[in-house]
């Protein structure tokens, strides 16, 4: 035995009203077909909920029994509704966002700030430690729906949100022969020692160090691969080496004893990214990329491959560039 909606709110107008004409012209039915909704109620609960006469209506012992039960029944369906119609507006849902560390923690913490404002609804949850490689495979496994980090090279079926620009710098033990030099040439780096981020599926550093090496014509010898970003400043610091690192890493993380110099040679801005899976249907998920665009300006979208290279930096930068992600 099921109880439909529409014959609980048909029992409540008629339990209110005692009276099936008014019943009939509040639910905006034929007086017959109230009836019908009534009766086939009550042989489904096999039971009489009304006594009806020619000049009155009143509710039996069992339809008073029947009406909190009913009206719990209509206000969950409402629920239901609302709770549906919500979430396929995005305004409320599950949101993963995987992201480097610390160095874009000023990034996320905006878009944080933007979601709970624009869509309070929206629950984020958050993962740190998500570097460059590590956070786009699980972007591509389904096991976070966004990332925020670097990417020179993305796959055609990840799109990408630019929502900062980073400026590449070298970082050096502040005792360091370059570390006089204001700027540094690719060529000063030749028989340089160098510390590096884990690499693989199109990470930034990775690729902008092989174009170092290009320009100042030496393969970089790497002396070690760093966890992360405060790790790799740690082991700069200790004079094992040096590295490529970027202006959100110096703006972010602690770097006592450490120089950074930008280069003589344009290699390009660094993108810091809000990456998803192209064509995402999950309305929350959307609705978090459009928090982004307001958050960050409505930054350039990609969704090729191709579209992912280095851009010419110059002095252009966001007013976000102080973060970034993490390989």
């Amino acid at each position: 035995m099921r109880v439909e909606i529409r014959e609980a709110r048909a029992f409540l107008v008629l339990a209110d009203e005692l009276h099936f004409g008014r019943t009939a012209a509040r639910l905006h039915m034929a007086q017959s077909v109230l009836s019908r909704l009534i009766q086939r109620l009550e042989e489904q609960l096999v039971v009489q909920l009304f006594e009806r006469s020619t000049r009155s209506v009143t509710l039996t012992p069992a339809g008073e029994a029947l009406v909190q039960p009913a009206r719990e029944l209509v206000t969950m369906s409402e629920r239901v509704s609302e709770i549906v119609r919500r979430a396929s507006a995005g305004e409320t849902g599950r949101v993963r966002l995987g992201f480097a560390g610390a160095s874009v923690g000023h990034l996320v913490a905006e878009l944080m700030t933007g979601s709970r404002r624009e869509r309070p609804g929206l629950t984020v949850e958050l993962e740190s430690s998500q570097l460059s490689r590590p956070g786009l495979e699980r972007l591509q496994d389904g096991s976070l729906d966004l990332v925020v980090g670097r990417w020179d090279f993305l796959p055609r079926e990840i799109e990408s949100r630019v929502i900062a620009q980073e400026e590449l710098l070298v970082a050096l033990p502040s005792a360091h022969r370059l570390a006089r030099h204001p700027q540094i040439s690719p060529q000063q780096l030749v028989d340089e020692a160098w510390v590096v981020l884990p690499g693989g599926s199109g990470a930034t550093l990775s690729h902008r160090l092989h174009l170092l090496g290009r320009h100042g014509r030496f393969v970089p010898r790497i002396v070690h691969t760093a966890p992360d970003s405060a790790t790799e400043l740690l082991l700069v610091e200790a004079g094992e080496g040096i590295a490529l690192t970027l202006s959100g890493v110096r703006d972010s993380l602690p770097s006592r004893g450490i120089a950074f110099r930008p280069l003589t040679t344009d290699l390009g801005a660094v993108a810091v990214r809000l990456a998803f899976r192209a064509g995402t249907a999950d309305p929350a998920v959307r609705a978090v990329i459009e928090v982004a665009a307001l958050v960050f300006g409505g930054g350039e979208r990609h969704n090729a491959a191709s579209a992912a290279q280095p851009a010419s930096h110059s002095s252009t930068r966001s007013r976000s560039a102080s973060s970034s992600g993490g390989a």
